[in-house]
């Protein structure tokens, strides 16, 4: 039969390995939310040529960068 003292440890004594394994799961989601909305980041729907000229566009590189790269990629 359960005591008090075992009552005390299955009841309360396991609710911090609740607390904990919230605690992970919330950071996962944010981690994983927050890794998608990078401005770096690369989607794989994108050809190499889009995403540069779209970091001309946003002023990232200038006219040279852009040509230099843009070469290196058509060839």
């Amino acid at each position: 039969m359960l005591d008090h003292n075992d009552a005390m440890f299955f009841g309360g004594g396991f609710m911090w390995l609740f607390w904990i394994g919230l605690v992970v799961i919330i950071a996962l989601v944010v981690k994983s939310l927050s890794a998608t909305g990078k401005p770096g980041a690369v989607t794989g729907d994108k050809s190499p040529l889009e995403i540069l000229k779209e970091r001309y566009a946003r002023g990232e590189i200038d006219e040279s960068e852009y040509e230099r790269r843009r070469e290196e990629i058509e060839s």
